[in-house]
Formats: C-alpha cells, structure tokens, sequence
C-alpha cells in the first residue's frame, strides 16, 4: 500500500459540505469563508534522511519548508497569506535555529506570508508546515479540470533537482533546485482565468500529472523530446539515454497545468510578462491511459513514500 492509496483508504473521510469546497485530495483544501473569498490550506512536512540530507544546512531546510508549502498555494492560484510551523529537533542549538530562523523569516518576508504559531518538541529532525492563502470564490485551481483537447504545460525546466538528490550531477545549479525551489505564486495567480487544471510538480511529472488525469478521469500524450531541461539534464539524457530524471525524478516543485488551444496565446503572454518559460509537452485525450512518445520510460518510477 502506498502513500496514496493510505490516504484514500484511511483519512479521506470528509466530505464537501458547509463551506468545504474541496477536502482532501488535491495541493490544498478549499474553505469557503463567504461569498466573495476561499481559504485555500495546505500542509507538508520535511524529514531528515528522507527530504534532506544531515548535513544540509539549516537556512536550506528552512527555505525548502517553507517554499514547497508555498508551492502548494501557487498551484490552487491563490495568494499565501499565513503559516504555522512544526519543529523537531534532537536539541537546542541557538546558532543552528538563528541561520533557520533568519532564511525562514527572509522568505516569508519576500512573499508577505505571517508565521502565527505552532510548536516545538524533542525528538528527530523534522519539520512540519501549515500554510493558509485566500483567491476569489470560484477561482481556485484544482487537478480535476482538465478535458480532451486541452494542451499540458511547465513553468520552468524539469530534472536539475533530482540530479542532485541522487548524486548524478552536484554542482550550484542543481543543488539551488534542490535546496531552493522557487515558488511560482504570480504565475499561478495569472493563470486562474487561463488554467482549467493545476499541480505542483514535487513527485515527479508522471506521478503529478496523473493525479490530474485520475481527478480529471481524462488521459495524455506527451513527448519527452519537449521536457523543458537545463543543460545538465540534457547532457545527462543524451549520454545515458534514461529519461527517469526529468520524466519522474521529483523535486522541480514547477507548476504543471493545462489550458485550451484558444489559451495558447495568453499563455504565451503570461510567459513573456513573467520572463518564465511555460512549455507545452503534449494534449490531454479521451482515451484514460498515459501516453509517451519519444523515449523509453517503462522503468521510470516517481517518488513514493511507501
């Protein structure tokens, strides 16, 4: 059993009701708080050996925390607006929590999200958020939009992060992708009227991209060859002919969302205006299965906990 089949089986009790838009079962829950504005909410939590390494730094786990949450928010095109914060740690170490504290702060500061509380206790290094954002009632984007016709789209490249985590390619560049992710919250915001679905990429884009196609019970065609790649990933695909790194490798915490051919010009607009690549992989279709042209993936796997 894995992690999503744990969470379906056990903990996808609620249901949509008074105010609850959306429960489990998509980047955030959706609240609605009244007739013009969603609470739209999330929570993620890192660990060490699993999310980091021990000697990663704490300004760097402190930023991930906060910036994969923040990831969250981006791909419901909400705005982030709190967050509580959740920490583990074997001991007091005051220099360690000041270099935390200080990144933490910095990046909240830099997309106006408030720390509102939380809690700290003894045990394995860990850390666990809860961020809370607002959009206009209606205008929330969700994973289960998508229809035949429409065209798949990602902000950004594919595969620098998983470079690092697996120790294919460690250089500043991959590292920064995967200590640092950036965040595409104006991108998602920009993309309400234009997006008819939406995710974050942290699993892997096959992993992610199907929940869009089980919610949307639509499926895809995409070719590998037009996986937007750094340099390094296309070195690393052209001399090892293993496509596993941009196609499932994880981490990119880039928004992978599909819009209708008549959104293509704006989609081109937005990517202009944002300076951020949006490139288009492929067509969502009918036919329910996962079509990939291009390259050999039958031994990809993206990441599972369990």
């Amino acid at each position: 059993m894995n992690e999503f089949d744990t969470i379906k089986n056990f903990f996808s009790w609620s249901e949509t009701g008074t105010g609850l838009e959306k429960s489990v079962g998509d980047d955030c829950a959706i609240l609605n708080v009244n007739n013009d504005t969603s609470i739209v909410t999330s929570m993620d939590t890192l660990v060490e050996g699993i999310h980091f390494t021990k000697d990663t730094k704490p300004e760097d786990i402190a930023y991930k925390a906060l910036a994969v949450n923040l990831s969250d928010i981006a791909a419901m095109g909400a705005n982030p607006r709190f967050f509580t914060l959740s920490l583990t740690v074997p001991e007091i170490n005051p220099s360690w929590l000041q270099k935390f504290s200080e990144s933490l702060k910095a990046l909240s500061n830099s997309f106006n999200v408030r720390l509102i509380g939380g809690d700290t206790t003894k045990g394995p290094l860990n850390v666990s958020i809860s961020i809370f954002g607002e959009v206009k009632k209606g205008l929330a984007l969700q994973r289960s939009g998508a229809m035949a016709g429409d065209l798949i789209f990602i902000s950004g490249d594919l595969g620098d992060a998983a470079l690092a985590y697996k120790g294919l390619k460690v250089n500043d560049i991959t590292l920064l992708r995967l200590n640092r992710p950036s965040p595409r919250i104006e991108l998602g915001q920009r993309l309400t009227p234009v997006a008819t679905s939406c995710i974050d990429i942290s699993d892997g884009l096959y992993q992610d991209l199907g929940h869009i196609l089980s919610m949307s019970r639509v499926g895809c065609e995409i070719d590998l060859e037009k996986l937007p790649m750094s340099n390094d990933v296309k070195d690393y695909v052209d001399s090892s002919s293993n496509w596993c790194i941009p196609f499932a490798g994880g981490d990119d915490y880039e928004l992978c969302f599909t819009a209708p051919k008549s959104m293509r010009n704006k989609v081109d607009d937005i990517s202009s205006e944002l300076n951020l690549p949006l490139t288009c992989i492929g067509e969502i279709t009918k036919d329910i299965k996962f079509t990939v042209k291009g390259g050999l993936v039958e031994e990809c796997y993206s990441y599972k906990h369990f």
